[in-house]
């Protein structure tokens, strides 16, 4: 695989997404939970895809239940929670898994492109950030730690780049 465009994953709707749909625009995708302490940046991230999808950058939520089950909920659970406490607009995902076996082949994908400190592929815990540019070439990975606000330079440098 050459870009995350060559992946799909189902909408928290249940349809089939091919992530070609995002070609040309700056991503960013986080693993997501309903019940992390980092939960609150949801609003960041809703904030920056406000701001930021009509330069063509686009946020992915994908739901995860695989740090301490902080995403126990089913889709519906899941959309009316991002709805209701974070008024949240940008694409979100189904559950997913993020690490192990049954790892989302786009989670294998970022994982092996972006490695974590020291080289580790496994994700930590909830709210990881990939960047990825207009190519679809992952340029950067972030910590749960590192606030979405922080990325805005990275993203505007990344939205500067011609389609």
């Amino acid at each position: 695989m050459s870009s995350v465009y060559e992946f799909s994953a189902q909408s928290l709707d249940g349809d089939l997404v091919p992530l070609a749909k995002f070609k040309g625009d700056v991503l960013l995708i986080v693993n997501t939970a309903s019940k992390c302490g980092f939960t609150p940046q949801y609003q960041a991230l809703e904030s920056l895809y406000q701001t930021r999808h009509a330069k063509g950058f686009s946020v992915l939520g994908f739901p995860c239940n695989q740090f301490g089950g902080q995403e126990p909920g089913a889709a519906e659970d899941i959309a009316a929670f991002c709805s209701l406490n974070y008024n949240v607009t940008f694409p979100m995902f189904g559950k997913i898994e993020v690490n192990g076996d049954a790892a989302h082949p786009l989670y294998q994908y970022l994982k092996k492109e972006q490695p974590g400190l020291l080289g580790s592929q496994a994700i930590k815990w909830n709210f990881t950030k990939f960047l990825v540019d207009r190519t679809g070439k992952v340029v950067a990975r972030h910590a749960p730690t590192t606030s979405p606000d922080a990325l805005t330079a990275e993203i505007d440098g990344l939205l500067a780049a011609p389609r």
